[in-house]
């Protein structure tokens, strides 16, 4: 593992200066460069969180080895180690259920804004590292009024309440509401947050009336939450999802929207759109792998 530690060794000098300058200080330190240790490793201020990507996981003392290796490297005293199945293997949500009860809670920084992490107890920590300026740029986007769809720990709306828009979060599970709430308390901002279905509570939204100037949809990959009556495919459904977020948006309005599949193709055309790809733009510097796709659609 000795390539390893010197890899991220090196990787961690250059990237420490970029953090202090940009004001982050959570970021991924290895993406799998190296094709015999498909691992990524990501800082989270100086606690290091380890992804296992490995088909076939059953050597546990390589990825203590792995490990091991990073915290020498950097110096670190606590390390968390995430085993990552693949979608066929594992139940839709897993990454968003309960592994443990740790409540290794931090906060960390980025983009001037600050964000409760949980190290331990869940798949993802709470933070998609990989949309660090995706979140920027929907920030940025002009209208005082902004939806964030599969809003998980709302990210997304902190960013674009600290940019001074109203923003509503909509999520299936209340404890990521809770979670965006506290985020956004945490950064002296509110917003509104509904519990539902986001195909229910749209079509909701448009028979009250209700419009949007910019709109982040984020979904899963695939779904079968028991508190939906219908599967999500993101490839199959996204057309009809995006119909149905046009519909809520005002003139001259901007859509986000991301997934994190890796052969997915965008189908969804509109009358009132202009889309863009956005993926190489949002692809940040510390990410070697494409970590998501991104687009950008315009609407009349």
């Amino acid at each position: 593992m000795e390539m390893l530690a010197n890899r991220i060794r090196k990787t961690s000098r250059h990237l420490a200066k970029w953090a202090r300058r940009e004001g982050i200080s959570c970021y991924r330190l290895y993406d799998r460069d190296i094709p015999e240790v498909p691992i990524t490793v990501d800082s989270y201020d100086g606690a290091l969180v380890i992804n296992d990507y490995r088909i076939e996981q059953e050597n546990g003392a390589w990825l203590e080895d792995a490990a091991a290796a990073a915290r020498a490297a950097t110096g670190a005293e606590e390390c968390f180690i995430k085993r990552r199945e693949r979608l066929v293997d594992r139940q839709a949500g897993h990454q968003y259920e309960k592994l443990d009860d740790e409540g290794v809670r931090r906060e960390v920084r980025e983009g001037g804004h600050t964000f409760l992490v949980n190290l331990g107890d869940y798949v993802d920590t709470g933070l998609f590292l990989d949309h660090r300026i995706t979140r920027a740029k929907v920030a940025a986007e002009p209208g005082p009024r902004m939806l964030n769809l599969f809003a998980y720990t709302g990210s997304f709306s902190v960013y674009a309440a600290a940019a001074g828009k109203e923003t509503t979060s909509i999520d299936l599970s209340r404890t990521y509401l809770d979670w965006a709430t506290e985020n956004l308390a945490l950064n002296g901002q509110r917003g509104e947050v509904l519990q539902g279905d986001v195909r229910e509570l749209l079509a909701e939204a448009r028979r009250a009336g209700r419009r949007w100037d910019v709109a982040i949809v984020d979904p899963p990959t695939f779904s079968n939450s028991k508190r939906m009556d219908y599967t999500w495919d993101v490839q199959r459904d996204h057309v009809a999802l995006l119909d149905d977020v046009a519909g809520v948006m005002a003139p001259g309005g901007v859509i986000w929207f991301s997934t994190n599949k890796k052969k997915f193709h965008l189908d969804w055309t509109h009358q009132r759109a202009t889309v863009t790809d956005e993926t190489h733009a949002t692809t940040p510097p510390d990410f070697h792998h494409k970590p998501h796709r991104a687009y950008r659609a315009t609407l009349t």
